[in-house]
């Protein structure tokens, strides 16, 4: 999987000309999308499928600051998915020099539009498909 690339906007800064600390988030869901994307399933098909995925939890440890103009390197990486819940490991750096600048981690589950959870092996088996390989890759690099 390509890396989500964010170059840091000037709207996205505080009074001390660093990123506000909110916006991390925002940049998890963006690349999150286009991770979606790349696997060949597309947040927007799912939705057109009455399946959501809302956030359960979101956690962030922020290492180094950034700033306006800062080209940001998000890789995503499937920490864990028992059929329910989906875990999303986010590496973030500046692509100038690797540098990490926020690790962070997200927690998802399917619904459907009722708010009931939907079961996708049934649902959407080429996508529990990949995401359970995802997750053996993950376990298989630790």
């Amino acid at each position: 999987m390509n890396a989500y690339l964010h170059r840091v906007q000037y709207y996205e800064t505080d009074m001390m000309g660093v990123v506000h600390h909110a916006n991390y988030i925002r940049w998890m869901e963006e690349a999150r999308i286009d991770f979606m994307d790349q696997l060949g399933f597309p947040y927007a098909a799912m939705e057109a499928r009455g399946v959501l995925s809302p956030v359960k939890s979101v956690s962030c440890e922020y290492k180094r600051p950034c700033t306006f103009g800062d080209e940001i390197r998000v890789t995503v990486s499937v920490a864990e998915f028992n059929g329910v819940v989906l875990g999303i490991k986010y590496q973030m750096e500046k692509a100038s020099d690797g540098e990490t600048v926020c690790e962070a981690r997200s927690e998802h589950v399917f619904l459907n539009r009722e708010g009931r959870f939907v079961r996708l092996k049934r649902e959407l088996p080429a996508f529990c498909a990949a995401l359970e390989a995802l997750t053996q890759e993950e376990k298989d690099r630790e």
